[in-house]
Order: structure tokens, then sequence, then C-alpha cells
């Protein structure tokens, strides 16, 4: 029996699959008149940017929390810390608020988000199991131990063919 190689068990995103997976994300929460879209930086950055533009919000803010460290499938999280939060003003309770990110994990950056702003709405693009329970909205669930690989973090690049030479 073959060992499974790291990338086996990732899941690749494409710019493309993205964009629609983030329009299909708009489309599930369409008819609620947000206030707001805070985006959970960096990767709830580009498709709160797709929702707002497909749902006409114009009011976007973002939250920074730092929780990850390493890369790829060496990545861990580490001490939560929020390195910038919206305005207070704009965000009160979170009521009317959506809070949009690329992924839920473990839960924990959202569990934070959610103390803050208990009445806000959260939504992802992808969910893993875990961290499911702490999102209203969201596309596709994946596994827990599958691994996303989003577009900013790839480049293109020849890939050798799993057998033979070319």
């Amino acid at each position: 029996m073959m060992d499974r190689l790291p990338h086996e068990k990732g899941f690749h995103v494409s710019w493309d699959q993205l964009h629609r997976d983030a329009r299909a994300l708009s489309w599930r929460l369409d008819g609620t008149d947000w206030r707001a879209v805070v985006a959970v930086t960096r990767g709830g950055m580009a498709p709160a940017m797709i929702v707002a533009r497909e749902l006409d919000i114009r009011t976007i803010d973002t939250i920074s929390i730092r929780s990850y460290k390493g890369v790829g499938t060496e990545a861990g999280q580490g001490q939560l810390e929020v390195l910038k939060k919206p305005d207070d003003t704009l965000m009160g309770d979170g009521d009317g608020i959506l809070v949009v990110d690329d992924l839920v994990d473990s839960g924990r950056t959202l569990e934070l988000i959610r103390e803050m702003y208990p009445k806000a709405h959260f939504a992802t693009v992808y969910a893993k199991p875990k961290g499911r329970p702490m999102v209203q909205t969201f596309v596709t669930e994946v596994s827990q131990d599958t691994w996303i690989f989003f577009p900013w973090d790839m480049a293109l690049q020849y890939v050798q063919p799993y057998r033979g030479e070319d």
C-alpha cells in the first residue's frame, strides 16, 4: 500500500471556483437588508468583496485576527490576537452585520468574533465539521483533515505526471 502524499488530501480552489462559490454564498444570503459586510482578513477579503458586490452592500470593513503559525500542512493555530477590529459605531452588537470568511476550520477565530458581535451573521465559503457550528451560512463542507489550497496561496508551475516521465 502506498503512503498518501501531502497534497492528495488537498482541495485546490481556482480563482474561477472561488468566484462561483462566493456568488453561491451571496445567493444564500440574499433577502436580508445587511447594514455592512465585515471581511475576516486575509482569506475572507476576496469572498467578502464578491458578496458585497452581488448584494449591493457598500459599507465594508475588516477584522484581523492572527491565529495560524507556519505554512501548509505544518500550520497550526496559536494564541488568537486581534490586530484590527471594525469601527465600534458601525458594529454595535453585530445586528445587521454580515461577517464573511473563506473557511471555518476549528471555529476558534469565529468564536472570538462572535463573542465581540453576538448578533452578527457568520458566513463562510467552505466549512469543516469542527467549525461548522460557528457559521449560519456556508457553501461547501470539506472533511476536517482536508487542506484547502486557495488561489492566493498558489503559483502555476509544471507538475510531473503521476505515472511516467512525461
